[in-house]
This record gives structure tokens, sequence and C-alpha cells, in this order.
């Protein structure tokens, strides 16, 4: 080129065309990474609102049904009628006469009677209290309990060597008679009706 062809002066060639491309090519990567972004975090939110939600759901139907379960679970015991009771009725006091009257009460309100008379020397002239109700281990949740409507201030007992059916109600000094017929009944359709166990609630819910 010799020097036939010369630059002069201070302005020189630039390629601005290329470089506006290069911008526009990186603001479009740019517009599309934000979008992208953007719509990658909305679907993470709706996934956690929608999932906390049916989580929500499914612990209130959780606890729902455990509720419902507690309510229906009785806290019964079977307990036999007053005519399946055989009641030894036995006078551990001074005041003659006392066990068979209250034996006699008993057979009136549907009580089945052993033996009446005086009580074992373990237990003679020493029970100060209105009495005892002496049984075998089964009769803990079965018979004394049926017994014990009539005379609820009794001590109950078990005889673990005592094989047979039957209970003993020991006279003790400050009897003063058996429960009104009435409270007796009262106390006798509760055994037999309880009412359902009251339903559990959770903190977790």
């Amino acid at each position: 080129m010799g020097g036939q062809y010369k630059i002069t002066g201070d302005k020189y060639p630039r390629m601005r065309p290329a470089r506006r491309r290069g911008r526009l090519a990186f603001a479009g990567v740019a517009c599309v990474t934000v979008v992208g972004v953007l719509g990658w975090g909305t679907l993470q939110l709706i996934d956690v609102f929608t999932g906390g939600d049916k989580a929500s759901a499914a612990g209130a139907a959780a606890c729902s049904d455990t509720t419902a379960k507690a309510s229906a679970s009785p806290a019964a015991v079977a307990v036999p009628k007053p005519a399946q009771v055989t009641v030894n009725v036995l006078n551990a006091t001074t005041r003659s006469g006392l066990a068979q009257k209250t034996a006699d009460e008993l057979k009136k309100r549907g009580f089945r009677v052993g033996d009446v008379g005086n009580a074992s020397k373990e237990y003679d002239k020493k029970v100060g209290g209105t009495g005892v109700l002496l049984g075998a281990a089964a009769t803990l949740k079965t018979s004394l309990p049926v017994l014990g409507t009539q005379l609820p201030a009794a001590d109950r007992r078990t005889d673990a060597a005592r094989k047979d059916t039957s209970v003993d109600l020991i006279i003790g000094d400050g009897f003063k008679g058996l429960a009104k017929k009435a409270d007796a009944d009262a106390a006798l359709a509760g055994l037999a009706a309880p009412r359902p166990t009251p339903a559990v609630e959770k903190k977790s819910c």
C-alpha cells in the first residue's frame, strides 16, 4: 500500500456495530435467566403453599379420627348383678344381731346371702371403721365393687389365698347401716353403664 493510502488525522475506524450486537446478546441472556429464576421460584412457592394446606388438612383429619375413637371407647368393666354375688355377713362388733339384720337387708336388695355370724379372730373387735369388704383377688373389679355400692365407706381388701367367688362384709364399730337404697341403686346403675372415656387432646394438633 506504499504511501499511497495514508491514514491521517486522529480518527480511527471503530467496530461499534459489533459491540452493540454483543451487548444485545448479553441483555437477552440475562432476561431469559431472570425470567427462568422467577418462574422457578413461583413454582416453588405454589408447591409450598399447596403442600402445607394438604398437610394441615391431613393433620386435622387424623386428629378428628383420634378424638372420635377415644370418645367411643367405653371404660366399661363387666360386673355381675347383685343376684350373682354371694355375701357372707360377719359381725366384728360387740352389738348382737347386727349381722343378721344386715344380711336380711342385703337379701331384700337382691343379693345372695351366704354365712351369717361373727367375724374371725383376725377381724373380731379390730375393725374400727364402717366395715371391710373382703374377697379373692379376682373379685376386686367384679363382686367387690357391686357390694361396695351398699357400703361405700367400707375398706376393700383381697386375700391372695382365697379361691371362692363369695365376698365378706365384715361389720365394723363405725357401722350405722347400709347406704340408702336409692343411692345404692344409682351407684349400681353407674357400674352397669359407665361413661365413655374423655377424648385425649394432642398438643401437636
